[in-house]
């Protein structure tokens, strides 16, 4: 049987079996196959690479691999001007939002404090993920590589940490997001976004300690909800410091804007 080798590299043998990391691997040929194919048949997937070699020339998803190849599969890069090649990945949107699982909802409420586009529900199926993906040019985060492997997704990212605040320090590393971050400027419960409201037009609805003891509010845009510096404004103000930790130009830009805070949804 024909055979063709493959390496992956960096990151990208994350998704591969310990075995097979960072070792060239003889993958049989047994047909016609696209190289997208080929890798995501061996777990990884298409969203979370940027460049493809064949026998050293740069080729694109669709290159129908032949017998002997020698294929070499790269992550993004960071750094490294590879403009001359063919990226296999579409250009970046010029608009981070986002999407997520079902299982990333802390992340989504992070990501939505630090004023970021985040669609979220529970019960998005794989399906309507793909959809809401493709149809509004969202990135999708996930942790199903599978859900990455569908056709529809052009703009995916598999989120490897485990606990919700190294997932956003991830987030906001991988997206190169700290110069983006605007605190307290989206509704934690809807994403909709915040805008100032004069005190009079939400008096009626303010409990009795917060009139005396507030005067600038918020209100969401899409869901009504009146937010105001509380007593939680601190501790949030301290949460987002950690969140962007690995960002110290965020720090400095946090510790000079003036935002909103809000109460918090129950």
């Amino acid at each position: 049987m024909d055979h063709v080798t493959v390496r992956f590299y960096a990151e990208l043998n994350d998704f591969l079996p310990r075995e097979r990391r960072q070792v060239p691997i003889t993958y049989p040929l047994a047909r016609r196959t696209s190289i997208k194919d080929l890798i995501e048949s061996l777990g990884v997937p298409h969203t979370e690479v940027d460049l493809l070699l064949a026998n050293g020339e740069s080729v694109g998803f669709d290159y129908l691999v032949q017998p002997g190849d020698r294929i070499s599969v790269y992550p993004v890069f960071e750094s490294l001007d590879i403009s001359p090649l063919v990226r296999v990945r579409p250009s970046p949107l010029r608009e981070p939002r986002f999407v997520l699982d079902t299982h990333l909802g802390k992340l989504a409420g992070y990501l939505r404090l630090l004023g970021f586009d985040t669609l979220y529900r529970n019960n998005y199926d794989d399906a309507t993920l793909a959809r809401i993906s493709a149809d509004e040019r969202r990135i999708l985060l996930t942790q199903d590589r599978g859900l990455l492997k569908r056709s529809a997704v052009t703009h995916g990212y598999y989120v490897r940490a485990a606990s919700p605040v190294e997932q956003v320090r991830e987030v906001v590393r991988r997206f190169d997001l700290a110069g983006l971050i605007q605190p307290f400027s989206r509704c934690l419960r809807c994403n909709g976004r915040l805008r100032p409201v004069p005190k009079a037009a939400v008096l009626e609805r303010l409990p009795p300690r917060t009139r005396q003891e507030y005067e600038e509010f918020w209100l969401c845009e899409r869901c009504d909800r009146v937010y105001w510096q509380g007593s939680h404004y601190d501790r949030l103000r301290a949460l987002i410091a950690e969140l962007v930790e690995q960002a110290p130009g965020a720090l400095t830009d946090l510790r000079q804007r003036s935002v909103p805070g809000g109460e918090p949804p129950g």
